[in-house]
């Protein structure tokens, strides 16, 4: 989307509560260059091979590097760090630094009223699987499902407001 002048304005998720007190991998720093990470204390993390399953780069230290390093305890647990870098980690990075601008936070609201609308559709209108076979099925049992979903608003749009009435005392 980058590549083609369209701004990503979609949800990242970010872990990084999930360190359990460790340093983050916002801690370390990435050079491009020579396809490495730097950790605070100036070590080298080096590129040990690629999880196409996980769209993940791996990177470690050398167990040498962190046996007397004094921000051992801090980093990790075991006798290397491992930090692990997504393909599109650029993209991401794109997307973070998009989420605080006003335009993200407006396309965000506009999402959020489309996701609703599926939300209803599946909760309230049993739309939670496609019964009908081929892309020529799923087309008319949406369309009937979305119908649904319009008239339902049309009635209470149209309907008239009973005014409240008292019961008088007898």
């Amino acid at each position: 989307m980058i590549a083609r002048g369209v701004e990503p304005h979609v949800p990242v998720l970010d872990r990084k509560h999930q360190t359990e007190g460790k340093l983050t991998r916002d801690d370390f720093t990435f050079d491009a260059d020579a396809n490495r990470f730097i950790c605070p204390e100036g070590r080298a993390l080096t590129y040990q091979g690629a999880s196409y399953t996980t769209r993940t780069d791996t990177y470690r230290t050398k167990p040498e590097d962190c046996a007397g390093c004094p921000s051992r305890l801090g980093c990790t647990r075991g006798k290397v760090r491992t930090v692990v870098r997504h393909f599109d980690e650029g993209a991401r990075e794109h997307v973070r630094e998009l989420r605080t601008t006003e335009a993200f936070a407006v396309s965000a609201r506009k999402r959020k009223k489309v996701e609703m609308l599926f939300a209803h559709l599946k909760r309230h209108l049993g739309l939670t699987r496609l019964r009908l076979r081929g892309l020529e099925g799923a087309s008319e049992e949406f369309l009937l499902a979305a119908t649904a979903q319009n008239l339902r608003k049309l009635v209470k749009l149209t309907m008239p407001t009973k005014p409240k009435t008292r019961f008088a005392p007898a």
